[in-house]
């Protein structure tokens, strides 16, 4: 059964109500949790790894859909990603905002309509992120720079749905990002990362870095951007801020 969470109305302060897809237990929303936090944000889930139902879209505001090993068509091991694509279709048709995260931002993109195929190369570890002048024109990527490093850890890659507006690439990968209707947006980098989310990743999905390359980096790579935690988590922050307006 998923984890709901109640509406709180004092006066005119309204707790936004904000509800997560997880896929495996070793992928939650990272910095997310203690951006919510300090708004007085509750955040409600759905394990779908556990066979949790989601709710319905009247119980939450905001829905965030996280990554995963899986792929987006993998429906005959998890028959769960069937109800899960009409879920984040019916947050979409409710008009929520919704944040959809590597395999999350797949789904939503085949949800809005568009593919999901295999990426010329993986891109594991810390690589710069590019936006375009439609992306930092886009409310939800104000004061976003042109460029920064963020975490990265897919193999996959979305189509841009039809609408949908090109907000960022990358050197590995030309579909980074994009944003459908000003609210629903997805990433297929992370920003919402935290260490130790980093180091699950590297535990849990050890067989992706076996081959270290020009666009897999070696753990001990990885350990050495951990700077770069702080700096994605603010701009996380940014975009939940502008979602949740």
């Amino acid at each position: 059964m998923s984890r709901p969470i109640t509406t709180v109305s004092i006066g005119r302060v309204f707790c936004m109500r904000l509800h997560a897809f997880y896929h495996v237990p070793f992928e939650d929303v990272g910095s997310i949790k203690p951006w919510a936090a300090a708004k007085g944000y509750a955040i409600g889930t759905t394990s779908f790894f556990a066979d949790e139902a989601p709710p319905p879209v009247s119980d939450y505001d905001m829905l965030v859909v996280m990554g995963g090993p899986m792929g987006v068509y993998d429906e005959k091991d998890h028959p769960w990603l069937a109800g899960e694509k009409k879920a984040i279709e019916a947050a979409v048709g409710a008009g929520k905002p919704v944040l959809g995260i590597c395999l999350g931002a797949q789904l939503l993109s085949v949800a809005l309509g568009g593919t999901v195929t295999r990426n010329p190369v993986p891109e594991i570890g810390w690589f710069k992120v590019d936006m375009t002048p439609e992306g930092l024109a886009e409310p939800v990527f104000a004061g976003f720079p042109p460029s920064y490093y963020a975490f990265h850890w897919h193999g996959d890659t979305f189509s841009l749905p039809p609408g949908a507006v090109h907000a960022a690439g990358s050197a590995a990968c030309a579909n980074q990002a994009f944003v459908y209707g000003h609210k629903v947006v997805g990433l297929q980098f992370h920003l919402e990362t935290q260490p130790i989310g980093m180091q699950n990743l590297i535990k849990h999905c050890a067989a992706d870095v076996a081959l270290p390359g020009p666009t897999v980096q070696h753990p001990k790579q990885m350990h050495a951007g951990r700077e770069a935690f702080k700096d994605i988590a603010a701009l996380m922050a940014r975009v939940c801020d502008a979602l949740t307006a």
